[in-house]
This record gives structure tokens, sequence and C-alpha cells, in this order.
């Protein structure tokens, strides 16, 4: 899911963004959804950092970094970690109750994921990191 979003942003593979609005082609990966899809009370807090270079940059960094490390599986609890964070703040950028439940919508249940797998001791014998000594 991570590594995907990197992708399509910054190539603008055509599903959440078209190429012209691509990072390569000068579109800003943070700009539409901060500045038109964010609602509730964190809504102008969001809004007020939309496209941000240096908050692009962070948040591109931030999905290749989650993405690659849970791929590859290492760094697997940092990663997990910084995804479940990053996770909070997609949550808090559309702060109002779900339209479909009152309570849950898919950011709680992916934060929840990428806890488990943080905490989990299993975490490390499942990853390639095992195989480095850092």
């Amino acid at each position: 899911m991570f590594l995907w979003s990197f992708f399509d942003k910054v190539f603008g593979l055509g599903f959440a963004t078209t190429t012209d609005r691509a990072w390569i082609n000068g579109g800003s990966p943070t700009f539409g959804f901060l500045n038109f899809a964010t609602k509730g009370p964190f809504a102008g807090f969001y809004q007020g950092i939309a496209g941000n270079t240096v908050v692009d940059w962070l948040f591109m960094l931030g999905l290749l970094g989650v993405g690659a490390g849970l791929i590859l599986g290492v760094f697997i609890k940092f990663s997990a970690s910084v995804g479940a964070l990053m996770l909070f703040f997609m949550y808090t950028a559309g702060f109002l109750p779900p339209e479909n439940n009152p309570f849950m919508d898919e950011h709680i249940v992916y934060i929840l994921v990428l806890l488990a797998i943080a905490l989990s001791p299993e975490a490390k014998k499942l990853s390639l990191q095992k195989h480095f000594p850092f």
C-alpha cells in the first residue's frame, strides 16, 4: 500500500494521481488531499501545510521508507511504527465519523495491523534483517 502510493504519486500512474500532477512533473503529492479532502477539527491545520515542499518530501520519504522496509523485511518494527503514525495523521485529516461505521474505518484497521507487527516478537524472525548486523 505504501510503496504503491509512492510510485503512483511520483510517476502519476493514472490511479490516484494523473500524469500531469505527478511529482516528477512538478505536482505536489500532498496538495490535493490536504487542501480539498480534509475535514473536521484539524482541517485548518492540514490545509495550511498543503503543498509545502518539506511536507511533500517527508510524506514521500515516509511512503518509500515504510513500503520498502515492510516489503524487503528490514527495519520492520521501525517501518511498521512509522507507517502506523502516518496512517494516524491520515485518519485525523478526515476526522469525522466514517460514512459506513460510526467508529471504524480502514485507517484504524491498518494502524492496528501495523502496531501488531511492530510489537510482535516474531517480526525480526520473519524478516531479512536477521541476516544483517544492524
